[in-house]
């Protein structure tokens, strides 16, 4: 399954809710959510700095991945920036592959 890491930065109503139910509650509705479309979640983790939350997660497939961040980003609370994160063996079967490929000017 592919693996992926979400930034999660809240709105303000978004800090709001997170005020008003806890963290627990919202690491459960982003578990929930998840579980939903099909996946894991790996770790849920707030965070100081630009990114308010971080998540990894399993998910059966892009389309299940884009599902899960449009619900996120179409309640209003939150956005979603979403990254694929590739295993060390991915990386060793992309670095087999001969692609043809010509670099600008040449």
């Amino acid at each position: 399954m592919p693996k992926y890491l979400l930034q999660v930065n809240y709105t303000l109503d978004g800090i709001r809710g997170v005020q008003k139910e806890g963290g627990v509650r919202r690491r459960a509705a982003a578990e929930a959510l998840i579980k939903s479309l099909g996946g894991t979640m790996d770790a849920f983790y707030y965070a100081f700095g630009d990114t308010d939350v971080y998540v990894i997660a399993d998910m059966p497939d892009q389309a299940s991945m884009a599902a899960a961040a449009i619900a996120v980003s179409a309640a209003g609370g939150a956005t979603v920036k979403t990254t694929v994160l590739l295993a060390p063996e991915e990386i060793d079967a992309a670095g087999k592959k001969s692609p043809s490929y010509r670099p600008p000017g040449q």
